[in-house]
């Protein structure tokens, strides 16, 4: 890695993947545990993280895009790999080329597969929408894909599987829904079929909260991460956060009462205070709207406000009465002394989700990988 700079990074603990995927493949058991490694994997890194996850007992991961499976295949990577959307029929061949397992949806994609696989018993996933309304077939054209599947002898029905679209709120009777329409049509197609070997629904939280809807496989994502689905779902004992995100004070004012800090003047001090900078801005991740909803930073194990809108580059911050200097460390996510800010307390404050906000911590933040 290239030497940092600017002094800003996040720090990734693949111990903490490893110890994360156990905890959960014990608690999922006798599912399997397919770790979910889209989108750079949540933003920690798509090929550390695998490498992780499977020296921590992993045997299945699943990405949403070609691109992002033929890295890891790329990277010497060669456990099975789900695909988690049907890939347009122009990438079929390089799905086959890479032994990328599709999830297939429409008959236009059976039959782009079934002409670029050149052996026999190429594993397949149907995916059958139950009510998430995302992706996926409805049953009737469903049905026609498992036909076709089952018809051709180069394609294998390894998979069957749907999306939980509310299983992270448990209160809510959809998931209940769903899985009585999954059955429905499980018992329907089993009449002229037999059942493929691996049938999933569950996300983390659907894992976590519906045990009878485990079945086979549990694709676990945001789980092995450390970061819980949702305030109604908690994670097990034992699951932390991989990521740390850490900067350095790059400088420091005394401002006076009255006195406005950054863009619109928005932030006015009632009192003399320290002010910050830390070289992080919303480009990299940081909210802007977690200026004027009480977001906070730890500077010397200590909870400091942002004062003023966050700008593209840098960030304000208030330390009131409390000494800081030039190149204290400042922690954005994670632990610093006895204090903790996580992905969610800042996901609540942005009204959004854990989830987005470790996607969106930007490239420009170089990723340090502890424990590789």
């Amino acid at each position: 890695m290239a030497e940092i700079v600017r002094p800003a990074w996040a720090d990734i603990d693949l111990s903490v993947i490893r110890e994360n995927v156990r905890v959960l493949q014990r608690l999922f058991a006798p599912a399997e545990l397919c770790a979910v490694v889209k989108a750079d994997a949540y933003g920690h890194g798509c090929v550390p993280v695998a490498k992780a996850a499977i020296e921590g007992g992993v045997d299945r991961l699943a990405v949403a895009l070609v691109e992002e499976a033929r890295l890891l295949r790329e990277s010497r990577i060669d456990a099975p790999i789900l695909l988690l959307s049907e890939p347009v029929p122009e990438a079929m061949r390089d799905v086959v080329a890479h032994k990328i397992t599709p999830t297939l949806y429409t008959l236009e994609g059976v039959r782009a597969l079934a002409s670029a696989v050149t052996e026999e018993r190429f594993p397949v996933h149907v995916k059958i929408d139950t009510g998430m309304n995302r992706v996926g077939a409805n049953a009737d054209v469903a049905t026609q894909i498992i036909n076709e599947v089952v018809s051709n002898e180069n394609l294998y029905w390894e998979g069957l599987w749907t999306h939980l679209a509310v299983a992270d709120e448990p209160k809510n009777d959809f998931t209940h829904v769903q899985a009585t329409r999954l059955n429905e049509y499980i018992d329907k197609i089993s009449i002229d079929h037999e059942l493929p070997p691996i049938i999933h629904a569950c996300n983390t939280a659907g894992g976590i909260k519906f045990r009878a809807q485990r079945r086979a496989l549990v694709r676990c994502g945001i789980g092995i991460y450390g970061v819980a689905p949702s305030k109604d779902v908690p994670l097990p004992k034992g699951v932390m956060p991989a990521m740390r995100v850490s900067t350095k004070v790059s400088f420091v004012k005394r401002l006076e009462a009255g006195d406005s800090i950054s863009y619109g003047q928005r932030y006015t001090l009632d009192r003399p205070s320290n002010i910050a900078t830390i070289p992080l801005g919303y480009a990299d991740g940081v909210y802007r709207v977690l200026s004027s909803r009480g977001g906070e930073v730890l500077i010397n194990g200590k909870r400091h406000v942002i004062a003023g809108n966050v700008t593209m580059d840098q960030t304000m911050i208030d330390c009131r009465d409390d000494p800081v200097s030039v190149g204290d460390e400042v922690v954005l996510i994670g632990h610093q002394g006895k204090e903790e800010v996580t992905a969610n307390e800042w996901g609540n404050l942005a009204d959004t989700i854990g989830y987005e906000v470790v996607c969106r911590i930007g490239p420009r933040i170089p990723r340090r990988y502890l424990n590789a």
